[in-house]
């Protein structure tokens, strides 16, 4: 008998279509982890290596903890303007300091360094500010295209390991990471800037990056701004009375121009930032020939030339010695105000009580030669300190009979050929 298939297809088992989940294990959550450890050695290797960093912090002592005779109070660099005197470079002189920049530090730490920038720092007033940082401890990058400064200005910080030097025009960008931006480049005399003005163009580059990096940016404007001025003395709400065509208005107005673009970036990029008013400046390392009224007379006497003075001499202006500046930058740009702040010397001296002075300081028998007036020259210019002074606390301190002779001995050292003064710390 032939076997017989029998398809079953379409009898189909009853099914439960209710859920049914897996059965609860309630110590599944603590053998899990402990399975995981057991496997290849892994308890093995934590608790070698909690052996290893007990042992490592128990035998090495540590390091950040100062002893109590390493402690020192915080003392002022000894900097000084008015001695020629031989010192260690500051980078190897080990101290500490109480005072940050931002606050108080305890005893013991050391103040933690800026990295700034100074566009001209091998110019007259930013080789003076690059040795104040220089010495205060901060790492400084000098920015400049040598149109007017001078690489032996800076000389003797080339072994610093926080020293830096770029030849640069500040007209063209630069990138560069830093906490701080001295704005200094820019011809200073007419003779100069007639020639080369940078105002504007170097200013927008400047901020830029001050707004790329979020650093502080301080520009060092001038008291041009105020022209020929109607006010006397000039504040800072004082706008000025500028001739807008005239010979030195690529100056004038280029700063001020400066000083619109600076408070614009402030408001609208936030950009940190300080703007100083700059009034007549002297001191060693001032370009000889520059056509600035200090340095032509101090370098026409020791030459034995007629000291030159345009119009009738009566003119004023206000001199304030190149350390004096240099402490109210640093203070302008460590301090929590925007500014203008007018940076010069109150006291007030006519073109011919110059010429007196010079002569009285290098040669009495130095005769006064007199020639036409230049065009658009101001006649009264005295900066109004009264808000550096409530604000940053800053007032001249060296007169102009006691910063002269300073720079007089520097000039002698130029003129006739001794070429040392790049090492002095003046």
């Amino acid at each position: 008998m032939g076997s017989e298939l029998i398809f079953r297809g379409h009898e189909t088992q009853p099914v439960d279509d209710a859920y049914s989940p897996k059965p609860h294990k309630p110590w599944l959550s603590v053998t899990r982890p402990i399975r995981y450890m057991l496997r290849e050695q892994r308890l093995v290797f934590v608790l070698v290596g909690i052996a290893m960093a007990t042992l490592f912090f128990t035998l090495i002592p540590s390091s950040s903890s100062p002893s109590s005779s390493s402690v020192v109070p915080h003392e002022p660099y000894p900097i000084s303007y008015f001695e020629h005197e031989t010192k260690l470079p500051a980078y190897q002189h080990h101290r500490v300091a109480a005072v940050h920049s931002v606050g108080k530090v305890p005893l013991g730490i050391k103040r933690k360094g800026l990295r700034i920038v100074v566009t001209g720092g091998a110019g007259f007033v930013g080789s003076h500010l690059v040795d104040r940082l220089i010495a205060r401890g901060d790492s400084v990058i000098v920015v400049d295209n040598f149109f007017t400064g001078r690489k032996e200005n800076v000389m003797h910080h080339f072994r610093n390991p926080r020293f830096e030097l770029i030849r640069h025009d500040v007209v063209e960008p630069l990138l560069l990471e830093v906490d701080q931006i001295y704005h200094l480049a820019c011809p200073a005399s007419p003779v100069h800037y007639k020639f080369n003005p940078t105002n504007v163009v170097g200013t927008l580059n400047m901020l830029g990056l001050a707004k790329r990096v979020g650093a502080r940016f301080l520009l060092t404007s001038t008291s041009e701004v105020y022209g020929d001025p109607l006010q006397h003395p000039q504040k800072e709400t004082y706008w000025g009375n500028v001739n807008p065509i005239g010979v030195r208005s690529c100056y004038d107005e280029g700063k001020r121009t400066a000083e619109t673009l600076t408070m614009d970036y402030h408001r609208g990029a936030g950009v940190e930032v300080r703007i100083a008013r700059i009034f007549n400046t002297y001191g060693p390392r001032m370009c000889l020939d520059d056509g600035r009224v200090v340095s032509n007379f101090v370098a026409q006497a020791l030459r034995k030339e007629p000291l030159t003075v345009y119009g009738d001499g009566k003119q004023t202006r206000s001199f304030q010695y190149v350390s004096d500046l240099v402490e109210g930058l640093m203070r302008l740009m460590e301090g929590e105000h925007v500014g203008p702040f007018n940076l010069g010397n109150p006291g007030e001296f006519t073109m011919l009580e110059l010429a007196k002075v010079v002569q009285e300081t290098i040669d009495p028998d130095a005769r006064i030669e007199y020639r036409p007036n230049t065009e658009d020259d101001p006649h009264k210019r005295k900066p109004d300190i009264t808000r550096a002074k409530d604000l940053l606390g800053w007032e001249p301190k060296v007169d102009l009979r006691k910063g002269l002779p300073l720079m007089v001995s520097d000039f002698r050292q130029r003129i006739f050929g001794d070429h040392k003064e790049g090492a002095t710390s003046a």
